[in-house]
């Protein structure tokens, strides 16, 4: 079974930076696209950033120009490196997968626990 774990979450200030982790593990045959969502109290989840597996991006506009995500195949991890935080980005984050596991015929959607990121006004 595949697990997504994430770390990097945190305090921090207006303005300040924050590096989000996500590393799959698992019987992984083929690690499609990556991405990164979020959840602020009484809202829906929302899409912050997604990566394929060719490196192409996309971002909710209210991130352009702050966050970056990257990406390393060989481990299996994915990376938001969130600038310029404001205190609207105060959310849960959650890490996103589209994972293929030896074995199967399809790929599956996985998600991870989500880790807390506050912005201090």
């Amino acid at each position: 079974q595949v697990q997504l774990v994430e770390s990097g979450g945190g305090l921090v200030q207006t303005g300040g930076s924050l590096r989000l982790s996500c590393a799959a593990s698992g019987r992984i045959s083929r690690n499609n696209a990556m991405g990164w969502y979020r959840q602020a109290p009484g809202k829906q989840r929302e899409l912050v950033a997604t990566i394929t597996s060719g490196g192409s991006t996309r971002y909710a506009d209210s991130v352009k120009g702050r966050f970056t995500i990257s990406r390393d195949n060989v481990k299996n991890t994915v990376y938001l490196q969130m600038n310029s935080l404001k205190p609207e980005d105060t959310a849960v984050y959650y890490c996103n997968a589209d994972i293929l596991n030896f074995g199967s015929a399809r790929s599956d959607e996985y998600w991870g626990q989500g880790t807390q990121v506050s912005v201090s006004s």
